[in-house]
């Protein structure tokens, strides 16, 4: 059996992890909010229509903060439409997804549904076909207390105490070709610093986050931050990150090493970030918001299920439903161990979304919510991990990929909590063919002992959770963890991703 090494040590901290890491993401984009969150004739919804199942599985799944309402969707919104009496809400056509949004669910509602899954608001503006004063708009209407025409509107809306929005996006992917009112670098970086520092004069304690690059593979890449931080430098708080990955060719190998590029992907952007201080002589850090991130099988997207049709605009379709097996899972547990290897600079992050759409919770109209294979090393990451992120020292043995050369076969992180004493270790094994055992020095860590440990694996490492068969692929624990004399030991089992919690 192979054999990787690792040493867990307080002292080696990377940095605080900050809970926004832990984020979300809701699009008005297919089944997410229609028939997803909302759905006000199942025997599961609320008063205010809203799925208490799926509140409870996201409750479980541990989100902190949730961005919304786009996403490509918000490039071609009005949010005047989503608020205001019902009945007098436009129907409008949503050209990023080629559907109708009815407006049925609004700022208010949404608002409402954050206070039932205990989520923060995490707000987009659109700037692709809007501006500085429609974002001046919202904010006013969001987080004034009264005594203007839009707070005063929002309280005669039924909403008497402020939204208090504290975190908001300038647009969405602007350096997408796809995106409406896409605008090079150097015209998206004037139109978000106008909009940042009018935002600011109305609001100075608010977070901002400047849109970088939907992808590090886009042919802006590095340049794009680069002339948008010229812009926006003094203006901002966080630049975002967007990135998802998908086994292409079956080429597993390097599917399973996708946290490579998500690595990469951060530093080329926190270095760019800090050239552009260093250039102006700025003691300020322009940390990043990972705001959009995932498994998405986005080829799929593009040759079976893309709307067409100038008579085609349907209301909540089908649309971005992946279901996720347990290599993807695993993908997905190395994403977010990449995140927090990087929580020195990654202050936010979101999950690309939560519910029916690339999303770890499916729901049926009418029928059962379940949980994706993708859920379980999200809610026991969230739940595990706390406090400060730890650097370690890994010795593992090595393999070949096409897309990425020679890679480790393991990757880890740890955390530590120094105010409870506990610690957790997040691996996965990348193999596809052995079990891997792993020794971890914790000896730093004084007398401690295993709370828990659990692997997610599978003999099939394609098997998934279906409506037919919604709890197919759960994690399990593993028994193979022990700890002796300062050391544990745990075997992973192939294609796995495992936590444990020490203290």
């Amino acid at each position: 059996m192979p054999a990787a090494r690792l040493t867990l040590d307080p002292a080696f901290a990377i940095g605080p992890i900050r809970r926004k890491i832990f984020g979300g993401f809701v699009e008005h984009l297919g089944r997410h909010v229609y028939d997803g969150i909302y759905e006000p004739g199942h025997p599961a919804a609320d008063a205010e229509g809203f799925r208490q199942d799926v509140i409870e599985l996201v409750k479980e799944l541990g989100v902190d903060t949730i961005r919304y309402p786009g996403g490509n969707f918000v490039s071609g919104f009005r949010w005047e439409d989503s608020v205001g009496p019902r009945e007098h809400r436009p129907r409008r056509l949503d050209l990023a997804w080629h559907s109708t949004e009815t407006n049925e669910v609004g700022l208010h509602e949404f608002s409402s549904w954050l206070e039932k899954v205990g989520s923060d608001l995490m707000m987009a503006v659109n700037l692709g076909t809007r501006g500085t004063l429609e974002a001046l708009d919202l904010l006013e209407y969001s987080n004034i207390r009264s005594g203007t025409a839009l707070s005063e509107r929002r309280i005669a809306n039924g909403r008497a105490e402020p939204f208090d929005v504290r975190m908001w996006c300038l647009g969405n992917e602007m350096d997408g070709p796809w995106q409406l009112g896409h605008r090079s670098a150097d015209d998206y970086g004037k139109i978000a610093s106008r909009t940042a520092k009018g935002m600011r004069q109305l609001d100075p304690e608010i977070q901002l986050v400047v849109c970088g690059s939907s992808s590090a593979h886009m042919p802006t890449f590095g340049e794009w931050e680069r002339v948008v931080l010229t812009h926006t430098y003094d203006d901002v708080d966080l630049i975002s990150c967007h990135a998802y990955y998908e086994e292409r060719g079956g080429d597993l190998g390097s599917f399973l090493a996708s946290a490579v590029d998500m690595d990469g992907f951060i530093e080329t952007v926190v270095a760019t970030a800090d050239h552009v201080g260093a250039v102006r002589g700025s003691s300020k850090r322009i940390d990043i918001s990972f705001d959009e991130w995932n498994v998405w099988y986005i080829d799929r997207f593009h040759g079976v299920d893309k709307i067409t049709g100038i008579d085609n605009w349907p209301i909540a379709p089908r649309l971005l439903e992946d279901i996720y097996s347990v290599a993807d899972a695993v993908v997905f547990g190395n994403l977010m161990i990449s995140l927090l290897k990087h929580a020195d600079r990654v202050a936010s992050a979101s999950l690309a979304q939560l519910v029916n759409v690339i999303a770890p919770i499916m729901t049926e109209p009418g029928g059962i919510a379940w949980r994706q294979s993708t859920f379980y090393p999200f809610s026991i990451t969230s739940r595990l991990a706390r406090g400060e992120a730890l650097r370690l020292k890994l010795d593992a043995p090595t393999y070949v990929t096409e897309a990425y050369g020679e890679v480790p076969l393991v990757d880890a992180v740890a955390t530590h909590d120094a105010e409870t004493g506990r610690s957790a270790v997040f691996l996965v094994n990348r193999s596809t063919t052995e079990a891997i055992e792993v020794t971890v020095d914790v000896s730093a860590l004084g007398e401690v002992g295993v709370l828990e440990a659990h692997t997610l694996s599978d003999e099939d490492v394609y098997a998934k959770n279906t409506l037919e068969d919604p709890e197919r692929v759960a994690p399990r624990a593993n028994d193979s963890a022990v700890l002796a004399g300062g050391v544990l030991t745990i075997s992973l089992p192939p294609v796995s991703w495992s936590a444990i919690a020490l203290g």
